[in-house]
């Protein structure tokens, strides 16, 4: 009784915050009326695309969740595709995301289900290398504006993002040697008395290699240019009027940024807005263009997802589980 009843309550307060944050942006019905003319024109087709783009997105991320799994336990694609669905459901709410393990988690065997937690941060590790790494290239960009444009960011100067720059850099380094001595990290942490009664949370991590990490790695990189082949889509569709390559560019930094900032996956809508105003700002003035198309991509890439999750839902049996 309790596992048909979890899966609408959720779909119901999932549709219900979304409902409240779009209702609290400024503007709503101007925003409105220009998405409504927009669908009217020919370049629809571009929407219709980045949909069709985020089954392609999550199905990357099934893909990369079988694989990792499989020291633990041999997983279907599509057990492996419904895991990734719930496990944006319960993230939606969530601060970081965290909820997303337990949504995944749940259509592991029982006793694998911890195990799994660290390897599944592998694969967060590979996700945050490739925006550390793309967003590098991107502020190096952005460096080259800030001090033509630094009334339109006076909040920023090309000092501190030179310092931020130095900073992220190292930081990615440090990042990709650790991803990729991640056996060796864990060996040394084994030794550690008081780790070594909780290996087996960790030991699965000693299976990884080289040639696996560089398959996570890759279908990282493959996920993020489809998110990145996404914005590019959704601006040329509200006419943003920027080059293909400077939104390439400035996106790049925007998800770098998206991906430092704490959040919650439903409040992010206001930060996506922000954020995006912020470095597109810079180049044009179509305000409402840039706010349409950091909704749209956080209802195509999370909220549609997050609430097929939740419908999914309703074939766990969560009682037991």
């Amino acid at each position: 009784m309790l596992n048909y009843f979890v899966g609408p309550l959720l779909f119901v307060w999932l549709s219900y915050s979304i409902y409240q944050q779009v209702m609290q942006q400024k503007d709503l019905h101007q925003s409105w009326q220009i998405i409504v003319d927009t669908f009217k024109g020919p370049g629809k087709w571009r929407v219709y695309f980045a949909c069709l783009l985020m089954i392609f997105n999550w199905g990357l991320e099934a893909k990369k969740w079988q694989l990792l799994m499989r020291p633990i336990q041999h997983l279907t694609f599509t057990r492996a595709f419904r895991a990734v669905f719930s496990g944006q459901a319960l993230a939606l709410g969530t601060p970081n995301r965290v909820g997303e393990y337990v949504g995944r988690i749940v259509y592991l065997n029982d006793g694998n289900r911890l195990r799994a937690l660290s390897l599944s941060a592998v694969g967060s590790m590979a996700q945050i290398l490739v925006t550390f790494i793309m967003g590098l290239l991107g502020m190096v960009y952005v460096y080259s504006l800030i001090e033509t444009h630094a009334a339109a960011m006076p909040s920023l100067s090309a000092f501190w993002l030179q310092g931020l720059l130095s900073v992220i850099f190292f930081g990615t380094i440090l990042l990709l040697l650790l991803y990729y001595k991640l056996a060796w990290v864990t060996m040394v942490l084994e030794r550690i008395p008081i780790i070594k009664k909780y290996r087996f949370f960790i030991q699965k991590l000693e299976r990884l290699h080289n040639k696996e990490l560089t398959k996570i790695l890759f279908l990282s990189f493959v996920r993020y240019l489809v998110y990145v082949l996404q914005y590019l889509l959704i601006y040329q569709f509200f006419g943003i009027g920027i080059d293909w390559w400077q939104v390439i560019c400035l996106v790049c930094v925007q998800l770098l940024v998206m991906t430092i900032i704490p959040s919650i996956a439903l409040a992010e809508l206001g930060i996506r807005g922000k954020v995006s105003i912020a470095l597109f700002g810079l180049l044009t003035n179509n305000t409402l263009g840039i706010i349409a198309t950091a909704a749209s991509i956080w209802l195509i890439n999370l909220i549609i997802p997050a609430l097929a999750g939740s419908l999914l839902i309703l074939g766990l049996r969560i009682v037991r589980k």
